[in-house]
């Protein structure tokens, strides 16, 4: 995708993230010099993105959840992320605006990228998720959520589908517009903690 193998960033790459993010151009050269340090070829590889996760979440287990979120970002499903989605990536998840958010929670649950979620995409994302949560935690959550089946039943529930209905990325968008308490059960606050931790060692 972007030109990410050069040591100069692009006039072309550069208007193209103040375009889609809030970031200036003095932050968009010292993130990719820094880039560059921690990845010379230019690209992150999937295995690198769950280090980073490894390395934040050391008592918890997540790959599974790491390996979904680089999903989502690779836009171009090459198994790297260049430094183009890697920004888009950062700005998305710290900053970005509540409907770019909910379409990238959106494509985070339609695993096979055709449109629309079937309660078995939602299982497979809210059970990654609890890989997240620390038993403790785990232990205080309500008595209808305390467990992957359960959340997963809560949204399904939710959004009044049957069995093997599906969610369109509209009903999907709209419920949670409609209904916050919604947005609580299917996303997990980590990644954007992530993200900025990994700006701030980018500063």
């Amino acid at each position: 995708m972007g030109n990410t193998k050069t040591c100069a960033l692009s006039k072309e790459v550069l208007e193209e993230l103040k375009l889609n993010t809030r970031y200036s151009d003095e932050q968009l050269y010292t993130w990719y010099q820094t880039f560059l340090r921690e990845c010379p070829t230019g690209r992150i590889s999937r295995q690198q993105f769950e280090s980073i996760y490894a390395s934040f979440f050391p008592d918890a287990d997540p790959k599974a959840y790491a390996q979904h979120v680089f999903r989502s970002f690779d836009q171009n499903s090459d198994g790297t992320l260049d430094f183009k989605e890697y920004i888009v990536a950062l700005h998305l998840t710290s900053s970005g605006k509540t409907m770019e958010k909910l379409e990238w929670a959106f494509a985070l649950y339609d695993l096979d990228g055709n449109g629309s979620i079937t309660k078995n995409e939602i299982q497979e994302i809210v059970r990654s998720i609890f890989n997240m949560i620390s038993k403790d935690a785990q232990k205080n959550l309500p008595e209808d959520e305390n467990t992957p089946e359960k959340r997963a039943d809560k949204i399904w529930d939710f959004f009044g589908k049957k069995e093997n209905d599906k969610i369109t990325e509209g009903e999907f968008i709209q419920g949670i517009m409609d209904n916050k308490n919604i947005l609580r059960l299917i996303q997990f606050d980590e990644p954007q903690k992530v993200q900025e931790r990994l700006k701030e060692k980018q500063q």
